[in-house]
C-alpha cells in the first residue's frame, strides 16, 4: 500500500530572534506527536516528542531510517540533560561546562522514560544542547526533549538548508521551521561516556583535543559494534551520500576527472584550487581551504551537485590533522570503495585511490 504524501508547509522564521507564534506552533505540533523540521548550529534536524514511542517512529518513517540506527536526544539545558540520563558521569558536567550549548554529543546510560525506539534498543541515550536559536525556542516552547535526526531520507546528505529539507521530505512530513542556511555544516561530535577512557564515536565540529583539555586522554577510533545496538547515529559504513557516484582522490585530481568526462560522464569536482581548464560537462567547485569554512560549506557543495545532476563527484582529498578529521569521515562514508575513518586511527589515515 502507497504511503499517503502530506502537504508539507515551510515557515520563514528569524534565526536571532524567532518569531514566537512560529514557534508556539511548531512546539505544539511536537506536543501532539508530529514531526517539525528546524535548523540547529549543525545541520537540520527531524524533530519528534523523545517521550513519544508513536511520534519517534514517524521519524524512521520519513526517512526510511533502519532501525538499528539510534537518534540524538536535544534538550534545553544541562537539568533536562540529567532528566533523560540514568547516570550524569563527573566528566559529563566538565564537558557540558565547556561545550554547551554547542556540537557535542554525550551517550550516557539511558532513563527508563526514553524510549527503546530513540535508542535502537541500546542500554545508552545520545543528548545534546544544540547552539542556535531556533532550536532552543522550541525546546523551550515544547518542554520536552526533541529526538532528532538529519532532516533527510536514510543514508541521504544531511541538510544546511530548508530547501535541502524539501526536496528530500516534501509529503512526507508538515512542517519545516526556515532558518536561513546553518553555521556548522557538519553534524555533532559524539563522545562515549560509558566506557573507560571515553570514546569518540563520531568527529565533529568539536576536535579530540578539544576534549581532552577538559577531561584527558579519550579512545580516538571507534571500534566496530559488532551485534549490539548502535550507540550513535553515524557509525554506518554508507552514510552522508550524494546521489551520484562519489570518489575521493589524493593529490591532482585533473586526470582523474578528465578520464570520465572522455568516457561521457559528467562530473562535479570539489576542489581547493580553480583549474586551468574547462569542459561543457564539468561543474567545478572551490572550497575553502580553512577546516571549519570547509565544513561550513561541503554538504551545500554536494547539494548544490546533486541539483545540478551529474554523474559523478570527485573530490580533493582533505590535508590530515584534527582539525579535518569530520570532514574526511563524511567523504569515506559518502565515497565508493571506501572505508569511514572514524574506523582508524588519526595517525593512521588510510589513502582512498580513484576507482
Amino acid at each position: 500500500m502507497a504511503r499517503k504524501a502530506i502537504e508539507t508547509e515551510v515557515v520563514r522564521v528569524d534565526a536571532q530572534r524567532p518569531e514566537e507564534e512560529a514557534i508556539a506552533r511548531a512546539a505544539e505540533m511536537l506536543r501532539r506527536g508530529g514531526l517539525v523540521a528546524f535548523p540547529t548550529e549543525t545541520v537540520y534536524g527531524l524533530g519528534a516528542n523523545a517521550l513519544d514511542a508513536e511520534a519517534i517512529a514517524r521519524i524512521y518513517e520519513a526517512k526510511g531510517r533502519p532501525a538499528s540506527n539510534p537518534l540524538i536526544v536535544h534538550v534545553a539545558d544541562a537539568e533536562a540533560a540529567r532528566q533523560v540520563v540514568a547516570a550524569w558521569a563527573e566528566a559529563a558536567g566538565r564537558l557540558a561546562a565547556r561545550f554547551w550549548p554547542g556540537p557535542l554529543t554525550l551517550v550516557l546510560p539511558k532513563r527508563e522514560a526514553i524510549p527503546e525506539i530513540v535508542t535502537a534498543g541500546g542500554p545508552t541515550v545520545a543528548v545534546r544542547i544544540p547552539a542556535h536559536a531556533v532550536a532552543l525556542a522550541l525546546l523551550r516552547a515544547a518542554a520536552v526533549p526533541i529526538a532528532a535526526p538529519s532532516a533527510n531520507r536514510s543514508l541521504r546528505l544531511s541538510p544546511t538548508r530548508a530547501e535541502h529539507v524539501l526536496r528530500d521530505l516534501k509529503g512526507r512530513i508538515p512542517l519545516i521551521l526556515d532558518g536561513g542556511p546553518t553555521t556548522g555544516g557538519l553534524e555533532s561530535t559524539v563522545l562515549d561516556l560509558t566506557t573507560s577512557p571515553p570514546r569518540l564515536l563520531r568527529p565533529g565540529l568539536v576536535t579530540p583535543a578539544e576534549i581532552e583539555t577538559v577531561i584527558g586522554p579519550i579512545e580516538r577510533a571507534a571500534k566496530p559494534a559488532g551485534n549490539q545496538p548502535l550507540p550513535s547515529p553515524g557509525m554506518m559504513a554508507r552514510h552522508y551520500a550524494p546521489r551520484a557516484p562519489l570518489e575521493i582522490q589524493e593529490g591532482d585530481a585533473s586526470s582523474r576527472v578528465q578520464s570520465l568526462l572522455a568516457q561521457g560522464e559528467t562530473v562535479g569536482w570539489l576542489t581547493f584550487t580553480d583549474p586551468d581548464w574547462k569542459h561543457p560537462g564539468l561543474t567545478v567547485l572551490i572550497l575553502p581551504e580553512e577546516p571549519e569554512a570547509y565544513a561550513a560549506h561541503l554538504y551545500a557543495a554536494l547539494h548544490a551537485l546533486d541539483a545540478a545532476d551529474v554523474t559523478r563527484i570527485v573530490v580533493d582529498l582533505p590535508p590530515e590533522g584534527e582539525a579535518w578529521l569530520a570532514a574526511r569521515d563524511r567523504l569515506h562514508r559518502a565515497a565508493i570503495k571506501s572505508r569511514p575513518l572514524s574506523s582508524l586511527p588519526v595517525n593512521h589515515v588510510r589513502r582512498t585511490p580513484g576507482a
